[in-house]
């Protein structure tokens, strides 16, 4: 739920001290409302600036918005070394370099704008047509757009996270799960000619390179993490009051 800065305003106790009314006053304004997305520098960098925000923000609103800027940076990382494996896929796109192709998925995952090649769609059924024989384009780009996708409509549509906001374990828990479905197509599936669709994973007499299990990995990872701390959040609110209504237990005045 987003609340305008008239709502927080009006929400504000009115009990509450002058002075200290005052500063949560001059905290709201300098946050604007509280933004829902991320910088793009925060994705890319792999780090956040300390910003006033942060106050509305509690343990788990934090972890969440850390794990989204690691996840998307993972993603961009992976962006980058599927499209060196396999460069025939950002040609596919016409732009004139490398690093355009990657912005433009970027943007996309950021902007919610779906790549023209995926007509339209986002997330779940972005990820399946990517992953199926019917699609031609470029496949790299369409497959790491859908999988940022699905992270940010997972988590409610948002990169960054506050007080107001209400986060789903079970859908945070499903993308994960869809993640290590994904990447096990992705290095499963063969063309005609029996070649994999897309080189990643190396593991030859020459060669060892599990670099892209490793990223995808962290990616779940976290996913299962801040899924645990989701539930066991949510789980403690009703022992709590549970607890409450069990022991008859006075609130504290002092």
């Amino acid at each position: 739920m987003y609340l305008s800065f008239r709502d927080l305003v009006a929400r504000l106790p009115r009990a509450l001290p002058v002075r200290a009314g005052w500063l949560l006053l001059a905290l709201l304004a300098l946050t604007g409302g509280c933004a829902r997305h991320q910088d793009h520098q925060a994705f890319v960098g792999n780090k956040s600036p300390v910003k006033p925000s942060e106050f509305f923000q509690t343990h788990s609103d934090r972890l969440a918005t850390i794990a989204m800027r690691n996840n998307l940076n993972s993603l961009y990382q992976l962006l980058d070394k599927l499209y060196r494996r396999n460069p025939r896929e950002w040609r596919k796109t016409g732009l004139p370099s490398i690093e355009a192709a990657e912005k433009r998925v970027q943007m996309g995952i950021e902007k919610d704008q779906p790549l023209a090649s995926l007509g339209g769609r986002k997330d779940v059924a972005a990820l399946s047509y990517a992953l199926s024989n019917e699609f031609q384009g470029d496949r790299v780009g369409a497959f790491i757009y859908a999988v940022g996708s699905m992270l940010i409509t997972a988590h409610g549509g948002s990169t960054e996270f506050y007080l107001t906001d209400s986060l789903n374990a079970q859908f945070i828990n499903n993308a994960a799960r869809n993640i290590e479905k994904a990447t096990w197509m992705l290095t499963s599936r063969r063309d005609l000619q029996g070649n994999p669709w897309l080189l990643s994973n190396e593991i030859s007499a020459d060669a060892r390179n599990l670099s892209f299990a490793v990223e995808f990995g962290k990616i779940v990872a976290r996913l299962d993490l801040l899924s645990d701390v989701l539930d066991e959040r949510y789980r403690r609110i009703g022992v709590n009051y549970a607890q409450g209504l069990l022991f008859l237990n006075f609130l504290p005045v002092q």
